[in-house]
């Protein structure tokens, strides 16, 4: 098992990670972990741990995991969006056909409000595309 291990362990966290250099190869054939740095992939941050020099590896790892991370994170950003499209449609057909009037009293003005507040940022960020490809187009 431990042969199967791989070099290097990230511990998610909210902006990143926390990195440890996984080492299986010691007398007592424990695994030790040892902290080396914390990335942010909010602003590409990599902090060394303590007085932890990084290796030029180190640092390729490092970098090759936060450009998947930050892939990873764009990916599920826009299955949330998906996902909230679908849930814009079912509650569409919830209140066309299931809820009470006491439900639709609880949740009409919040949801009035929400769909407002997105039609109007949809609506602004589109003129800009458009605008933007209109003057591209005039170069």
């Amino acid at each position: 098992m431990a042969g199967d291990l791989p070099d290097y362990y990230f511990r998610i966290r909210e902006n990143g990670a926390v990195v440890f250099r996984v080492d299986t190869e010691n007398r007592q054939r424990r695994i030790d972990m040892d902290e080396i740095a914390t990335v942010n992939v909010k602003n590409g941050n990599i902090k060394p741990h303590g007085d932890t020099q990084l290796s030029p590896e180190d640092l390729q790892v490092i970098r090759d995991w936060m450009a998947k991370r930050v892939s990873v994170l764009a990916r599920r950003d826009i299955d949330d969006i998906h996902r909230a499209v679908d849930y814009l449609n079912t509650t569409t057909q919830w209140v066309q056909s299931k809820a009470s009037e006491a439900q639709l009293d609880e949740v009409t003005d919040a949801l009035l409000l929400a769909m407002h507040d997105l039609r109007s940022v949809l609506v602004r960020k589109k003129a800009e595309r458009l605008l933007k490809a209109a003057a591209a187009e005039d170069e």
